[in-house]
């Protein structure tokens, strides 16, 4: 098998095609790592989440990494590394269109408010389901592959 690097083209391109990526953030040196349904729409990956950690952690500190993957054999893959920072988008009118345009955006996709939006009872109390949208400003996007020898 031979790795090489993976233009940003075809980087943006696995990113465009894929359904999960996995969310890694941290806070007070304890890194925790999430997976989450998005979309990919310029230099922005946007997210739907309710209240709870994944949020509060990324609110006190904001830089984010996402990975996304497609893994065809163990010789014949491709992964994409995002590195950003995450931005909140409220239900305020200074958001309205950036909210808006999230939402059309995971539409996309059939259930993509599935797990985010789900009743969930955490520690014996259920979560609050107040919806709301995110989205990752990207920084650096790099992707290697696999290719079978």
């Amino acid at each position: 098998m031979l790795i090489e690097s993976m233009t940003r083209k075809a980087s943006i391109d696995l990113l465009k095609r894929a359904r999960v990526a996995r969310l890694g953030y941290i806070q007070d040196g304890q890194p925790y790592i999430v997976p989450m349904s998005f979309e990919y729409d310029v230099d922005y990956l946007y997210g739907f989440s309710t209240e709870g950690h994944k949020t509060t952690w990324m609110r006190a500190n904001p830089r984010v990494c996402v990975e996304v993957d497609d893994l065809a054999t163990t010789e014949k893959w491709e992964t994409v590394i995002v590195l950003g920072q995450y931005e909140e988008l409220p239900n305020t009118d200074e958001h309205e269109a950036s909210r808006t345009h999230a939402h059309a955006l995971m539409q996309k996709r059939p259930a993509w408010w599935e797990p985010g939006y789900v009743k969930a009872i955490v520690d014996g109390k259920e979560r609050p389901l107040e919806a709301m949208y995110f989205r990752i400003r990207i920084a650096q996007i790099t992707g290697r592959r696999g290719i079978p020898s």
